[in-house]
């Protein structure tokens, strides 16, 4: 059985010496992390040499919040997928709602930044997800399964994770009811086409909700922005309890 996987985006936050004091803090909160689990986190870019070394030997997963597409060239401010692989990143998040918005990604510059993880040997984390606009009027299935097709074009998907997250939902507060979130999770693990990709849900998860939405049978692990900067917050968010009747 696939692990679970608990993903924490920490986005434009944290210096590196915040990101000491949090490992200091997330330590020994991990120490008895369940094997069925496995922990990631994807810190600035900045942070993610301190990231690795203060939290070595824990177990926890090196992620980048985004891969260029070229091995190298005149691409100031970006990042290539040989410079994290260098520093022990293992995952790399691609087509994340926010840079889809404030950056015009399209599908096709995701889906080169996605083959270019594999090709380097780094899984994409592949980011889906509909405006609140596009959930009231019905588009919500159609656009997600428009950002599957051309997103994964020529993607291996044994090698993928791939995160529901409703745009309308991240940074909210609001979270999409466990049921709704496992039906889509459902609908992505179908048109990927391979029954055993990990599917995760995002938007606003915490401690409150993380138990009911792992208990779904479509949500395979959570992508989590706020609530991972927090090393007790995330730290119950990995240690999520899922009930034996469920």
């Amino acid at each position: 059985m696939a692990k679970a996987v608990i993903a924490g985006n920490w986005k434009m936050h944290m210096t590196c010496a915040e990101t000491r004091e949090f490992a200091a803090a997330f330590r020994p909160l991990i120490s008895d992390l369940p094997d069925d689990r496995q922990v990631l986190i994807a810190p600035p870019f900045t942070a993610i040499p301190t990231l690795s070394r203060h939290l070595e030997g824990t177990g926890v997963a090196i992620a980048a919040q985004n891969v260029h597409w070229d091995e190298k060239g005149a691409y100031t401010g970006m990042v290539s997928a040989a410079m994290l692989v260098e520093h022990g990143v293992t995952h790399a998040i691609v087509g994340h709602s926010e840079p889809r918005k404030y950056f015009s990604e399209s599908d096709e510059q995701i889906n080169l930044r996605a083959r270019t993880a594999q090709k380097h040997g780094l899984i994409p984390i592949l980011c889906v997800g509909e405006s609140l606009d596009q959930r009231e009027t019905g588009e919500t299935e159609r656009v997600i399964h428009r950002q599957i097709e051309q997103g994964l074009e020529a993607v291996d998907p044994t090698r993928l994770i791939v995160a529901y997250e409703p745009i309308w939902a991240i940074g909210t507060g609001k979270t999409c009811a466990a049921d709704e979130a496992n039906r889509i999770c459902g609908l992505i693990r179908g048109w990927v086409g391979h029954k055993d990709v990990t599917v995760q849900y995002g938007g606003s998860v915490n401690p409150a909700t993380i138990d009911d939405l792992m208990a779904q049978s479509d949500i395979d692990g959570v992508l989590v922005g706020g609530a991972s900067l927090d090393p007790a917050s995330f730290a119950r968010i990995a240690n999520f309890r899922v009930s034996a009747t469920v």
